[in-house]
């Protein structure tokens, strides 16, 4: 009765809630959110404004501001976005305090060595930054006189003045209601001064940021939090009266006020901050460098960037096909559209459709109208400053609850597979599908800061790699198809999303560091089985000695990666030619290739000989693949389980022991398969195991390439270093409703892959050869243009 239940229940989900109305839905939510966010930026400021306004703590000294993302200053960025510049705080021992935090960010050895109630001036020889602090701690006439100078004396005039003064005034006349009056008149005379100073300079006025007023001396105990709140509303009143053109020059520095409420506690004093818990200094850095250095990890105040040549092409490019599409549609063009196949698949498992209704002359225009409808969110989401980002925060609960989540929904859609084989095509999508998702909520946490998830994510990478050494070798040992037209099928649904994100999101190839990797490796192995003798399956029947040739190209194949693994200078010798350095370049280098290559350079190799052993085993009838048999014999079987499982673990544990990545990483290469090959056991070797498959989890493998290259832009942020934020203020709704649209347009990707792909690569050779021509001299054209 249960199992009847849960049959139904599944039925009826999957009847009412298909990928079509999901898409169509998804369809309606972005253009909602697109409107709610635009009007959100018109009618409530920018993401300078939310810096400087409002956040909240992610963790333990962790400030998150609404909205943005907050970059982390080096001493190198800071020394050069403040080189030549003049800086000068201006107020009481609570701005020193921020002055003091603000210089260590460009001098981390600086002390606390100045006199308490003295001016105390910093300067950096190397980028000539100076910073001063001056001693006013008061808004009186002596502070007046001080910027009057300035705004006369352009050559001492700062670049950057902060300022804040309010806890004296309080403390020297006891809080009276004619002191705050003072206190008024005082600011509105200096709101004057200020202004001048913010044209072309920046002026940022610091809120008072709360006491602890059970840990105050008995000579402050007049300074409270209401007296505070008080000085603060009359300070936001003036400086906001002082608007022009509808906004004021100068700055209000509210952010640090809200920290402080949940790190005041911690005051030794009462009055001061503890040392570490200043995030007003990184606001401020962020606030005046963000526009300058334009961090990818620091969205705040950051303007937006032009569009580039190709990004303008492509954009024109996808215009012209959906115009050419609509003509077509009006003159009434074959509405005919291919059903889509019934194993769409990604990676290099996907197989060229062979029965499938040819396209109409108006589907592939369709195809790129779709594709332009889709660059056009990855462009709004992370390269225009439409949507809201936020910085990762690693914590156990971020990343195992949404871990346990999904694998229990992957148990609830387990099916009976159709084939019962070892590796069946169910498995093995299965695989890459639970895989996936476990990668992708490593990224959205930030997991990769805990080394033992840091390394078991290592091993799924090497377990990909390592069906695409099974999936290819086992392809051309059985089929010997080592024609043009399955090569090109290959590397064109392979690269072709990476390519056109290439153009729209102005990246580098390398940037998508898998792909490459995946289509480095296929044509290592497409070189290797095609070149002489071609040894396959039906060779290898005649006579034993081919199973010998098969081993000696591996071994080759083994030898060449290890020369070139304890060769580095060889190896970048060869990848920084140009034009191959054009593909695997990252920044001006190749040091990216070089470590993704070597982490996992030898599991591809690990795949191709279990593909070999495994095909020859089952060609000899060892195995018994039937359903509900165990792999091998009883003993055997209980056997190999049981070291599986030993294996499986001892790995574990030694990845939760490591100390740091560089240790673990050394060792990778050699001991990834040690728990691939554990997993595939255990996964295998039961009869009932071999027996069912989670559809959940097929759903997702049959997509996996487009879900790992597509969360770059359109789920994280910042190019991988953030989060997209599309609901503020729910992060749990906002993961909900931005991972649905992820995988609505990861599924759109794919079948526009597969649209394209037959049109893009004819199965007539010649046709192929043409436009593999043609293709060449626009490239050659295009290098030539580029030198």
């Amino acid at each position: 009765m249960a199992v009847l239940a849960y049959s139904l229940g599944k039925r009826e989900i999957n009847q009412h809630f298909t990928i079509k109305n999901a898409k169509l839905i998804s369809l309606i939510v972005v253009a909602l959110l697109l409107l709610f966010h635009t009007a959100s930026r018109f009618y409530g400021g920018d993401s300078c404004e939310w810096l400087l306004s409002r956040g909240r703590f992610l963790g333990e000294n962790v400030w998150q501001p609404y909205g943005c993302m907050m970059h982390k200053y080096k001493t190198t960025e800071a020394k050069t976005c403040l080189a030549e510049k003049r800086v000068a705080f201006v107020g009481d021992s609570r701005i020193r305090q921020l002055f003091y935090s603000f210089i260590k960010i460009i001098d981390p050895q600086q002390r606390e060595d100045g006199n308490k109630h003295e001016d105390i001036s910093f300067e950096d020889d190397s980028s000539s930054v100076n910073v001063d602090f001056l001693w006013h701690p008061e808004a009186n006439n002596s502070m007046k006189e001080r910027l009057i100078s300035w705004t006369r004396e352009t050559s001492a005039k700062p670049d950057v003045v902060i300022l804040g003064a309010a806890t004296w005034s309080i403390k020297l006349h006891s809080g009276s209601t004619e002191t705050l009056q003072q206190y008024k008149v005082n600011l509105t005379a200096i709101a004057v001064h200020l202004e001048k100073l913010a044209d072309p300079g920046e002026v940022y006025w610091v809120l008072q940021d709360p006491v602890n007023e059970e840990m105050l001396s008995e000579n402050r105990k007049m300074i409270t939090n209401q007296q505070l709140e008080l000085y603060n509303e009359a300070a936001a009143y003036v400086l906001n009266s002082s608007k022009r053109n509808g906004r004021s020059k100068v700055k209000l520095l509210a952010a640090s006020r809200q920290a402080a409420l949940e790190t005041i506690t911690q005051s030794v004093d009462g009055l001061h901050l503890p040392e570490g818990t200043l995030s007003g200094s990184m606001v401020l850095m962020n606030s005046v460098c963000n526009k300058l250095l334009r961090p990818i990890d620091g969205s705040c105040c950051q303007t937006l960037r032009p569009p580039n040549f190709l990004q303008k092409l492509a954009a024109c490019f996808f215009l012209g096909s959906a115009l050419v599409f609509l003509v077509l549609h009006i003159l009434g063009s074959n509405r005919h559209r291919r059903p889509v196949p019934p194993d769409v698949e990604s990676l290099e498992e996907k197989k060229p459709a062979t029965a499938t209704t040819p396209l109409g002359p108006k589907a592939p225009f369709q195809a790129l109208c779709r594709m332009g409808v889709i660059m056009g969110y990855f462009y709004l989401c992370d390269r225009a400053d439409v949507f809201m980002k936020e910085q990762k925060f690693y914590t156990h609960y971020t990343f195992f609850i949404p871990l346990i989540y999904i694998f229990v929904l992957g148990v609830f859609y387990s099916e009976n597979s159709k084939e019962t084989k070892l590796l069946n095509r169910e498995q093995t999508d299965e695989w890459k599908g639970w895989m996936q998702l476990v990668i992708l909520i490593y990224h959205i946490s930030g997991a990769s800061a805990f080394i033992p998830v840091y390394m078991h994510v290592r091993v799924l990478v090497a377990a990909y790699l390592f069906q695409t050494g099974y999936g290819h070798f086992s392809f051309f040992w059985l089929k010997g198809d080592f024609g043009l037209y399955r090569v090109c099928q290959v590397l064109f649904r392979l690269n072709f999303l990476v390519l056109v994100l290439c153009m729209v999101m102005d990246r580098p190839y390398q940037f998508y560091y898998f792909v490459p990797l995946v289509t480095f490796w296929f044509v290592v192995i497409y070189a290797t089985m095609a070149m002489w003798p071609q040894i396959l399956q039906k060779k290898a029947n005649s006579s034993g000695i081919w199973h010998l040739g098969v081993l000696a190209k591996l071994l080759g194949l083994l030898l060449f990666i290890c020369f070139f693994a304890f060769s580095q200078g060889v190896f970048v010798s060869i990848f920084s030619v140009w034009p191959i350095s054009k593909l695997f370049e990252l920044n001006g280098s190749i040091h990216e290739w070089w470590f993704r290559w070597k982490l996992d350079r030898f599991v591809m190799i690990h795949g191709m000989l279990f593909a070999f052993i495994y095909l020859v085993l089952q060609k000899r009838q060892v195995l018994s693949e039937g359903k509900g048999e165990n792999l091998f014999s009883a003993k055997i079987s209980n056997l190999l389980l049981f070291l599986s499982v030993v294996f499986f673990i001892t790995y574990s544990i030694w990845a939760s022991s490591c100390k740091t990545k560089t240790e673990c990483n050394e060792m990778h290469p050699y001991i990834s398969v040690v728990q691939i090959l554990a997993f595939i056991l255990i996964r295998n070797i039961p009869g009932y195991a071999r027996s069912i498959y989670s559809s959940f989890f097929a759903w997702f493998g049959k997509i996996s390439l487009e879900l790992f290259i597509c969360q770059y832009h359109i789920w994280l942020a910042a190019d991988t270093k953030g989060i997209l934020v599309l609901i503020p203020g729910n992060p749990s709704l906002n993961i909900m409703v931005s991972t649905f649209i992820f995988v609505c347009v990861a599924h759109e990707i794919s079948l526009i892959t597969n649209d394209l792909a037959q049109v893009v690569i004819p199965k007539d050779s010649m046709a192929l050869l043409k436009r593999l021509g043609a293709l060449g001299l626009i490239k050659n054209k295009h290098w030539e243009c580029n030198c």
